[in-house]
């Protein structure tokens, strides 16, 4: 059973999913409201493009959460209204706290809505907003079938996909995803690229990656870390992301960069602690190396471990670690990591296609600690084990504030404060409580509040 808070969780990364796929996409999102748009359906309509309201005296759009159910418009709502719709913050506290909401003509003047219109001319209208707004022309592309993800599940602590495997720690509360580097293709066009399909290895272990990270995310609730491998060849994961910058222009590996970009977006918005392990016979390069910036600590393997036949842990930096991946912040990973150091983002870009050991990694900061053999297991467990004793909530917080340095966003604004206040709001008694509003809707009676205000 979902609860109220990943049910909240869910309509705001849809809404957030909208404004990248037109943003990355060039897809436009129209709303049609004929009716009455409360609450989340107003939500959804705030990410949406264009809002079209019929004005026929009962339609209308509403966010009445505060008035009615003493919580927040909080899957993005609020911030939406201010940032995105242009809303003058006086009209915003009246729209927000009223239960009744605004109808047509007093919709559009405060920015609520872009169009409205008569029944009569509704359809025309409709029909009008999406000529104006087709920009791309894709009937000449040919789609691929994304097929069902096939995952082999062993048991309830091991689950196996054909590029990534989960194993799961449950006494130590955390979870382990491991990366394999991809058999090498032969590539003379495009057009081998996109014959196959959704087979296409950057294209199948972004999936693959996402599904795993939305499976720990709605039902292994208290994994309270997430571990990051990879196994593998580094010249194999970099001949992959070079195809990312050979082939940028052609439509499928666009669609591709943009999946990639939503999946680390993912991991950077996980509540866990996310940690990566760069370890003997690891693949870490390119793009996949963003996976150690997105973490909060990494470990690098230091030389060969005696009774391993796996070459030394190296990683390795491309294009794809400069202006290329942006986090909700409107940065790189590198550009939050090195906040205001542009003299050492250039510097990192001369280190673009080599092999860096893990004492070259170190010294320029692209992990945090390397470890050789010797204590290279009792660290890394001890870390986990520190790491699983926090309260969930202390580090969840503290995770939050510290992944997104630099610039303010709508993004940030959305998932670093509004889901702040609103997950707070849900637990408080006035919302929750046998008096709260929450429990009172829908009775006929009045909830009655606590009214400290500090």
């Amino acid at each position: 059973m979902l609860t109220k808070l990943t049910f909240v969780n869910i309509p705001m990364k849809l809404e957030i999913l909208l404004s990248l796929h037109h943003l990355e996409s060039g897809q436009y999102f129209i709303c049609s409201i004929e009716g009455v748009c409360a609450g989340g359906g107003y939500e959804l309509a705030l990410s949406c493009d264009h809002i079209l309201l019929l004005d026929d005296g009962s339609s209308s759009m509403s966010l009445p959460e505060v008035p009615l159910l003493a919580v927040l418009p909080g899957t993005g709502g609020l911030t939406r209204v201010t940032d995105k719709r242009k809303v003058r913050k006086d009209l915003a506290d009246v729209f927000c706290t009223m239960e009744e909401g605004l109808k047509a003509k007093k919709a559009q003047e405060w920015k609520l809505v872009d169009t409205i219109t008569k029944k009569s001319n509704y359809d025309e209208t409709l029909k009008d907003i999406i000529q104006q707004n087709i920009k791309i022309d894709n009937s000449y592309k040919k789609g691929i079938k994304l097929n069902e993800i096939k995952k082999q599940i062993i048991n309830n602590d091991h689950i196996q996909y054909s590029t990534i495997e989960l194993l799961i720690d449950r006494p130590n509360k955390n979870a382990k995803i491991v990366i394999k580097s991809p058999d090498l293709i032969n590539v003379d066009n495009e057009n081998d690229i996109v014959n196959q399909g959704d087979q296409f290895w950057l294209l199948r272990c972004a999936r693959e990656l996402d599904d795993i990270l939305l499976h720990l995310r709605f039902n292994e609730l208290d994994l309270g870390v997430i571990i990051f491998s990879s196994q593998g060849s580094l010249n194999d994961i970099l001949f992959y992301d070079n195809l990312l910058h050979e082939y940028s222009s052609n439509w499928f590996i666009k669609e591709i960069k943009h999946l990639w970009n939503r999946t680390l977006k993912r991991i950077d918005l996980t509540s866990r602690s996310l940690v990566t392990l760069i370890e003997p016979g690891s693949c870490f390069g390119g793009f996949l190396s963003e996976i150690i910036f997105a973490s909060d600590r990494s470990y690098m393997a230091e030389g060969v471990f005696d009774d391993s036949n796996d070459p030394e842990a190296k990683i390795a930096l491309s294009k794809s670690n400069f202006n290329f991946f942006k986090m909700s912040n409107g940065i790189t990973r590198l550009e939050t990591r090195f906040l205001n150091e542009s003299e050492k983002i250039k510097e990192l870009e001369n280190e673009i296609g080599k092999e860096l050991d893990s004492q070259m990694a170190l010294n320029i900061g692209l992990v945090t600690f390397s470890f050789d053999d010797i204590d290279w297991e009792d660290e890394v467990r001890i870390f986990l084990e520190e790491r699983s004793s926090f309260s969930p909530d202390s580090m969840t917080g503290l995770e939050a504030n510290l992944r997104f340095a630099g610039p303010e966003t709508m993004e940030t604004k959305i998932f670093g404060r509004l889901t702040a206040w609103q997950n707070w709001i849900f637990q408080r008694p006035n919302a929750v409580g046998e008096e709260g509003a929450l429990k009172k809707y829908g009775s006929g009676n009045r909830s009655k509040f606590n009214w400290e205000r500090v």
